[in-house]
């Protein structure tokens, strides 16, 4: 069959699986820092340098495990969000699962959010991969504020609301007490503060020379001007 992957494929893929199984293995039982790479390939039953030929630095095998595990997590969150009504409990929904996989592993979270937002390696494939995932994450996040604040404030709430997060996230791991109320507090904020201008901009419409002014028709003159 032409759409079926060759030996050397299949190879690969089976190598790659092994590799992240073993390093998502090992960072949970040791913690990220306690992990070499001849680790990871041993119990991947690889030679050392073939873990290198699918991630450039142990750092990027980090990303890799918890790229997934968020996807997962935010798939998760979304289907508990879905038939919520209130926009503040359908983000908190979303958002949960995320919350309770960074308490399993609050170091290596924080690890994981500094190589995503300042690693070396700003072209790596698994870097990459992990800003799509946030991005994903605030794109489903603004979807759930859209219908009561239009999509340019709710985008603006949505980086908003994932920047409290990732603070709140990472503090445990930097040895930070964290408050899931404080949280709530602040994205509600966030989510009130996107509605409001919303209304505020359906209260207030631009008069008609206003949108002359930044472009629009210009008002049309009278006979006697």
């Amino acid at each position: 069959m032409s759409g079926s992957l060759s030996r050397r494929e299949r190879n690969m893929a089976d190598k790659s699986r092994r590799i992240l199984s073993a390093a998502a293995d090992l960072f949970d039982e040791h913690g990220y820092a306690g992990v070499t790479t001849q680790q990871i390939a041993d119990s991947a039953d690889v030679a050392a340098g073939t873990v290198f030929r699918y991630a450039d630095t142990k750092a990027e095998l980090l990303l890799a495990v918890f790229n997934a595990r968020i996807e997962a997590a935010i798939d998760e969150g979304a289907r508990a969000a879905g038939p919520l009504a209130d926009a503040l409990d359908a983000v908190a929904a979303l958002l949960t699962p995320l919350v309770r996989l960074a308490a399993r592993a609050p170091r290596d979270t924080a690890i994981y959010q500094r190589e995503l937002m300042f690693g070396e390696n700003e072209a790596g494939r698994y870097r990459l991969d992990g800003l799509r995932v946030i991005d994903d994450l605030e794109t489903r996040i603004a979807a759930i504020i859209a219908p009561q604040a239009g999509r340019d404030a709710a985008r603006i709430a949505a980086r908003s609301i994932f920047a409290a997060t990732h603070i709140f996230l990472v503090q445990p791991g930097l040895g930070l007490d964290r408050d899931a109320d404080e949280l709530r507090a602040q994205i509600a904020q966030i989510i009130a503060g996107a509605q409001a201008q919303a209304h505020a901009s359906a209260a207030n419409p631009p008069r008609r020379h206003e949108s002359a002014h930044n472009g629009g028709t210009p008002p049309e003159r009278g006979d006697n001007d």
